[in-house]
């Protein structure tokens, strides 16, 4: 071999080992979500990049399923285990069906967090709610009846009844029940965040219970199809939707009076957090134990319980005064 050749055949070898060092070192972040295609959930992909970009070096897989099962989630978990990805950040569909797959992934070293809605324990290092459990549940109730003078009936519309953090946000909601004098929880019915199902059982509500006054949906694609269902029910000024929602997708409900206000947490903020949380923990600069302090970049910290669990923010009221203001941003 020529002396030409062998110094060719160093640099390439070298090259290949830079490319495979600076692929190894590249930290692969997977952002799970309920089900593609929701809006909420791209924009928290947002989050994600904005958090990756700043971090450098990252790369988010931002993956799910179709629909919103387990068993989607659970064969999305499996391919990122047989990827090698270095953390996974998943919203659950279901908080104790996951488990199995993501101790399947912490035995083979990847750092698993929940975010949005959570997973056991045992199946995570740490959760992280949008906002406190307790706040939300209070916050849901106050919207509505702060546009019920007189009291009323109310009613649900949830997502799938297995979701924990929707579980946990009614039960908030009910305790504080107390507070609000002749409001009046009649239902709790769920859509599993599909659009049609949400709407039927929407109508469900209006037609069971004819002295409704709310519907409350903490889920953003059950409180959009609730404001549609009101809508064409002709019974804006009678029946008030309201929940979390996008002020994108609300804005409409808004201006047409079939919302009053709604409440939500930044998405694309909540994508960040949960992003920088998994690259913290993955490149070994926190440890999820109670008391520990987190960074979540320009968010702040979050400081976890004796579950492992923080929150990030407080949630945010949206209404005609602001919603021009927000309705473009997410």
């Amino acid at each position: 071999m020529s002396v030409k050749k062998k110094i060719m055949s160093t640099v390439a070898v070298m090259a290949a080992m830079t490319a495979t060092a600076a692929h190894a070192d590249e930290m692969r972040v997977a952002l799970v979500v309920k089900a593609l295609g929701i809006g909420f959930f791209e924009a928290a992909a947002k989050g994600a990049e904005e958090a990756a970009a700043e971090l450098g070096n990252t790369e988010i897989i931002y993956t799910g399923p179709t629909d919103t099962t387990a068993e989607g989630q659970i064969e999305v978990i499996n391919a990122l285990i047989a990827q090698g990805v270095n953390a996974i950040a998943v919203s659950a569909n279901d908080a104790d069906a996951l488990v199995p797959a993501l101790k399947k992934a912490m035995d083979r070293g990847i750092t698993v967090i929940s975010w949005d809605s959570g997973v056991a324990p045992d199946g995570r290092m740490m959760h992280l709610n949008p906002s406190s459990t307790e706040l939300i549940g209070n916050t849901i109730i106050k919207l509505a009846a702060d546009h019920m003078p007189d009291g009323g009936d109310v009613a649900i519309l949830s997502a799938t009844a297995t979701a924990t953090n929707q579980n946990a946000w009614i039960e908030a909601a009910k305790a504080v029940l107390p507070n609000y004098p002749g409001i009046n929880l009649v239902a709790t019915v769920y859509g599993d965040d599909l659009s049609d199902k949400s709407y039927r059982e929407a109508e469900g509500l209006m037609a069971t219970y004819p002295d409704l006054k709310a519907i409350i949906a903490p889920t953003t694609v059950g409180i959009l199809a609730a404001c549609q269902a009101v809508t064409d029910a002709g019974k804006i000024g009678q029946v008030n939707v309201t929940g979390l929602g996008l002020p994108s997708e609300m804005a409409g409900c808004v201006e047409s009076g079939a919302t009053e206000s709604f409440a939500i947490w930044n998405p694309i903020d909540l994508g960040y957090a949960a992003t920088y949380i998994a690259h913290e923990l993955a490149s070994g600069n926190a440890k999820a134990e109670p008391g520990a302090s987190i960074s979540m970049g320009r968010i702040g910290s979050v400081t976890l319980d004796d579950t492992n669990t923080g929150a990030m923010s407080d949630p945010f009221t949206y209404d005609a005064s602001n919603i021009e203001q927000f309705k473009s941003i997410f």
